[in-house]
């Protein structure tokens, strides 16, 4: 196929990246050579996309779960709920306004308090690339990704002729923190068979005071592809994933023992198939998640035991085709279908012991189906533009009994569209602007809040089942620059949010849901300058902004300015590195609101944390890599953190703090 100008457009960021973060296409080789030692600070490394390798190892200590791994990202933050399945928050926006797939595969966690978000069942290392695209600058992933997408993708080795491979890592650190993760595979031009298993473990963790925190966790996970190459231009993928743990929550009454999820998919990709049709991809996938909490496996015995058992399962497809239309024109379309059903049951007293044999209560059911389009045409060598449209169809209906709302279906149409200027200005400069609007239909947990409920009778009966969709109009500007030892990005956003859905915490029984109109704006960079040849330091800076236009207060779970400064020296055998990470106090809040993973608890302090790290390859396809976060033993917690719970045995605090001092030591091995 014709190279295309537009091309070297995304092809030079794209060298950015593999400058900062050491990401490339090329996953074998990479994992073969272990060329970057740890990764600190993601870049942009393409207008609006950021590109990174999960499998690096990285400072903080290694990710264990997705919301963990995105964190450092510019622009990124967890609400902290315990050790793991923190919620991910992407410039202020949470939850369903952050799209996660996984290979193309849409999952939904079934805990009605978000015990389970979708990045708890993401295990980063099983994963060769994670790629974020910001703010609604594509339509091609599905609806109402106002804050942006995030991918999770695998990728087949290539090979030539029949070869195996087995790369493995381990990783231990103080509370009892211990990791095992193992990939192998097999095949040829023709075939291949590749499964990995991963295990996470730990303890309670500490904060720098040295107070106990409910925070301990363990999780496995097993997944594999088997896949047909009868040609260079041909795959079929048969894919499928097994994994389930347990993890205990400084924040609630509960804890998670629980977290089953299966998954099975099929993919199938043609390439170059006429001059007309240069892709055809198609997929079908099924995930299914059995969650269970309880207030006593994993905690001291409570007056009265109480388990939740809520499941969900879901159905989703996908077929696309890009289009060579001209020889400066591409076409991508196609059309994606979801289903999802919610059910639940539980138990109370001593009916805890039998719960398993309980029927399920269909709880909620959503179906959605999408047509999208997105254009890309060369107006000339050094500048091209990027538009899409997309248009949904959904329903969601409410299957609870005793609701007001009971037996209620609600339709909605979704329009989403963007149109994105790209421009390399120079040979080391890219610049880009772009306007795009989303809708977003309301999500099971903001149609599960209860608004009328004053007492525990009320609560069973009042319904926000029907909330209107929220609308996104965002505007994105930015430039990506590359030249000789400089690297450097920005990128600036200012988005207005009609019926921006956000919940209000009315009494200990009553959280309500409501329509407000908002507004967001900030900015994100990043900058790394080589001091020679082994030696780089590099910076990033993510700042939101948010007004709630109603209410003229300040919009809710907005984390306050943060930066990062690191330096580091790698000489291919031998490596170290310091990460400065500064958080401004946050003043602006609003509190007893937010959206459906928390609420502002109040003002918040700054802080600065200071972490080290070191590594030594003894010899191709190893590394040996240590750190140490928090130096300092800081005692601190981020603004957006959940509320800290009463537990026996444990102090309650005012948020759920952070990690004390924590020691960790990483091996990584290719073969």
């Amino acid at each position: 196929m014709k190279h295309r100008t537009s091309r070297h457009l995304a092809l030079r960021p794209l060298a950015i990246a593999a400058a900062i973060a050491g990401t490339s296409a090329a996953f074998a080789q990479e994992a073969a050579t272990l060329g970057q030692v740890v990764v600190t600070a993601p870049a942009m490394d393409a207008p609006l996309t950021v590109t990174t390798d999960p499998r690096a190892p990285r400072q903080p200590v290694p990710a264990h779960d997705g919301a963990d791994y995105l964190k450092n990202i510019p622009g990124f933050s967890v609400i902290r709920k315990g050790g793991t399945d923190g919620d991910p928050v992407f410039r202020g926006m949470a939850a369903s306004r952050l799209g996660i797939l996984l290979d193309g595969e849409m999952i939904l966690g079934g805990c009605g308090m978000r015990m389970d978000p979708p990045t708890a069942y993401v295990f980063p290392e099983a994963f060769d690339k994670i790629t974020v695209l910001k703010g609604p600058q594509t339509v091609k992933y599905g609806p109402g990704n106002s804050a942006g997408v995030v991918l999770f993708e695998r990728a087949p080795k290539v090979r030539t002729g029949f070869s195996s491979y087995l790369d493995a890592s381990a990783l231990v650190g103080n509370f009892g923190r211990n990791d095992q993760v193992l990939e192998a595979g097999v095949g040829n031009e023709k075939y291949y068979a590749e499964i990995t298993g991963t295990h996470s473990h730990a303890q309670d963790y500490r904060d720098g005071s040295g107070r106990q925190v409910h925070s301990a966790y363990d999780r496995w996970s097993t997944s594999g592809a088997i896949g047909l190459t009868p040609d260079k231009d041909t795959r079929l993928e048969l894919t499928f994933t097994k994994s389930d743990g347990k993890a205990a929550y400084a924040d609630r009454t509960m804890d998670g023992v629980k977290f089953d999820r299966g998954n099975v998919g099929l993919k199938f990709e043609k390439a170059r198939i006429s001059p007309l049709v240069a892709k055809l991809e198609a997929q079908v996938y099924y995930n299914y998640v059995d969650h269970v909490m309880d207030n006593y496996s994993l905690r001291p015995q409570p007056g009265m035991r109480m388990v939740n058992n809520p499941d969900r399962e879901t159905k989703g497809g996908r077929v696309a085709a890009t289009l060579d239309l001209t020889p400066r024109t591409r076409l991508e379309t196609g059309i994606d279908f979801q289903t999802n059903e919610h059910t639940l049951r539980k138990a109370s007293g001593a009916a805890v012991a039998g719960y398993e044999s309980l029927a399920r209560s269909p709880d909620m059911r959503f179906f959605t189906w999408g047509l999208f389009g997105e254009l890309s045409h060369e107006l000339n060598a050094a500048n091209r533009l990027i538009g899409g449209l997309r248009v949904d169809f959904t329903k969601a209906q409410d299957q609870r009994s005793g609701r007001s709302t009971s037996g209620v279906t609600d339709d909605d149409t979704l329009k989403a569209g963007f149109l994105r200027w790209e421009n390399a200005f120079a040979p080391t400069t890219t610049l880009y602007a772009g306007l795009g609007h989303t809708e977003r239909a309301a999500d099971y947990w903001e149609r599960t809040k209860s608004p009328a409920a004053t007492s525990m009778t009320a609560l069973g009966t009042a319904s926000t089942f029907l909330v209107k969709p929220e609308q996104t109009t965002q505007l994105d500007a930015g430039t990506i620059y590359a030249a000789g030892p400089l690297r450097a990005s920005a990128s600036l956003f200012y988005a207005r949010h009609k019926d921006f859905i956000q919940i209000r915490q009315i009494n200990m029984f009553a959280t309500d849901a409501l329509n407000v109109d908002a507004t967001t704006y900030g900015a994100e960079a990043d900058i790394s300058y080589a001091l020679g040849r082994f030696w780089k330091t590099y910076g990033t800076l993510a700042w939101t902004h948010g007004e709630n236009d109603s209410t003229n207060k300040p919009l809710s779970q907005i984390a306050p300015l943060e930066g990062r400064l690191g330096a580091g020296y790698d000489d291919k055998v031998w490596s170290a590195g310091a990460l400065l990470r500064l958080v401004q106090g946050q003043k602006r809040f609003d509190q007893g609101y937010g959206n459906i993973v928390g609420q502002d608890i109040g003002a918040s302090s700054g802080f600065a944390i200071v972490s080290l790290n070191a590594g030594w390859r003894p010899k191709k396809g190893t590394l040996i890599s240590a750190g140490v976060d928090n130096l300092f033993d800081q005692t601190y917690a981020e603004f957006i953190s959940r509320s800290g719970a009463m537990i026996g045995g444990f102090t309650q605090t005012t948020r759920v703090n952070e990690p004390g001092r924590t020691l960790w030591l990483k091996a990584n091995i290719a073969l």
